[in-house]
């Protein structure tokens, strides 16, 4: 425990030295500002050595290798780490079967559901750590940071039930194959899965009318279809109508889920239940659509796909996480017309905003607030742990407010200054600090000297004198909860 005498210190400079950004570095051996730009953007922050390897092979060399990510094998003690976590090999539809429920078991109903409780419990665990593990460890940094990006902007909320037996399988089958791929496959990808048709009800979407189940099917649900343009695809002024939600309800009827490998025809839990369609032709965007069964779908995420107003809400929203909160103009035009000429190949965006000279102007250098996904994984790298404590981080995040699987809101966390920024939360961050900073949860003690050539030496004058006229055994917490530790 810290003594009495210096508790302050790090939530005095946490929560009042923040209003001081960084301008300069006061490092003995200045770092180039671009390297630590690079990796505050492009990556979850650094790792002890990254700065000399990126300065050794160049920033471009670095862009490119992050962009390519399966020219960067994992490490072999990730590899090992991620090879143990048997849930990850498991297809949606197997991971319903509860192999602690065996055929002819003699179990009591109590008995039954705390086994499956108790099941959905290790499945869940096993993708936080895999998805926690991979964030602080992997060398493909950039596909870590593009996970995070994409899950955010297709949220599907682990709260209970199936949705938490599912997330992880979202993540790996939806999301992780297509981060670098074409936004159509992605779109297609995420449309399928169980765990979307869960969550946003696509599976209650019932044709008024048709054959099949009653109950809980009472016709048209639209919360997908609604969802699928305000913030999949077109955004919220991306130019549809309350006639263009219905007619996607009805195009989406009978997009449903099953835990049948044999009506599936594979094991993705999807199915296309035709008793519960709406066959008749609709009008979608302006376009009719022929009826015509699950073809009608993917019609449908062909239009949303390649609407302009999808290109214009997907470069605005990458503009916002990689360069500022109130993206330019300019950039966000760019990037529009690079998804349109390219038919949405998010590489190929990428790239585009990685070369542009807004990503490189320096008045954005450090302008972004972590959140606290952010905040921790950068924190947790800069110390070089081989093997954390998952359970303690993610036991942060749910401190921090941002709990991982756990925004319950389709419209994912803010990636915004605003959303994150105010007196209680650097309380909380602080606090984090220096238990870090202590070696809690990161199995050993954190060396200040070694934390700060890590980041690069990056802190103000006011920082600096901070943590140079301070007790060594604080300097670490410090640092870790400095202002310029807050922002990338």
């Amino acid at each position: 425990m810290l003594s009495p005498k210096y508790w302050f210190v790090p939530f005095l400079l946490g929560v009042i030295l923040w209003f001081g950004l960084p301008s300069h570095s006061c490092a003995a051996a200045p770092v180039d500002p671009k390297i630590l730009h690079v990796l505050n953007r492009l990556s979850f922050g650094p790792r002890p050595g990254d700065i000399d390897r990126i300065a050794a092979t160049g920033i471009k060399a670095y862009i490119q290798s992050q962009l390519q990510p399966e020219s960067i094998p994992y490490s072999a003690q990730l590899r090992r780490q991620l090879d143990g976590l048997e849930t990850l090999r498991m297809s949606p539809i197997a991971l319903l079967k509860n192999p602690t429920l065996q055929p002819g078991d003699q179990q009591s109903p109590q008995e039954k559901r705390r086994n499956s409780r108790m099941w959905t419990r290790k499945v869940f665990d096993q993708s936080v750590e895999a998805r926690l593990r991979r964030a602080i460890g992997s060398d493909r940094q950039l596909e870590e940071v593009m996970v995070e990006f994409w899950f955010n902007h297709f949220n599907v909320f682990a709260g209970n039930g199936l949705t938490r037996l599912w997330v992880g399988a979202y993540e790996r089958k939806a999301i992780r194959p297509h981060v670098f791929g074409h936004f159509r496959d992605l779109l297609g990808a995420t449309a399928r899965h169980p765990a979307m048709l869960l969550y946003l009800d696509n599976w209650l979407n019932y044709a008024p009318n048709s054959k099949g189940p009653r109950g809980r099917f009472r016709g048209l649900n639209e919360n997908y279809a609604r969802e699928l343009m305000e913030l999949h695809t077109l955004g919220v002024d991306g130019g549809y109508s309350q006639d263009d939600i219905v007619a996607l309800a009805r195009i989406f009827t009978g997009w449903s889920m099953t835990r049948s490998p044999r009506q599936a025809g594979n094991n993705s839990g999807f199915y296309f239940d035709a008793n519960r369609h709406d066959f008749s032709d609709k009008v979608f965007l302006g376009t009719t659509i022929k009826g015509s069964g699950i073809a009608e779908g993917e019609q449908a995420l062909d239009i949303l796909a390649r609407h302009p107003s999808t290109a214009r809400h997907i470069s605005y929203k990458l503009a916002q996480y990689f360069v500022a909160d109130e993206p330019p103009a300019s950039l966000v035009n760019r990037l529009r017309e690079r998804f349109r000429q390219t038919d949405g190949d998010i590489r190929a965006v990428l790239e585009t905003l990685f070369e542009s000279r807004e990503f490189w102007n320096p008045k954005y250098y450090n302008s972004k607030f972590k959140t606290p996904y952010q905040y921790i994984i950068s924190a947790v790298r800069a110390t070089g742990a081989e093997n954390p404590q998952i359970k303690s981080i993610f036991g942060a995040l749910r401190q921090m407010q941002m709990p991982l699987y756990g925004c319950r809101t389709p419209n994912g966390y803010k990636n915004t200054q605003d959303a994150w920024l105010n007196p209680d939360a650097m309380r909380r961050r602080v606090s984090f600090a220096t238990l870090l900073g202590q070696g809690r949860w990161v199995g050993g003690k954190v060396d200040a000297v070694i934390l700060a050539k890590t980041l690069g030496n990056n802190f103000d004058h006011r920082t600096q004198e901070v943590i140079e006229t301070s007790p060594v055994k604080l300097r670490s917490a410090l640092i870790l909860g400095s202002p310029e530790m807050m922002r990338r």
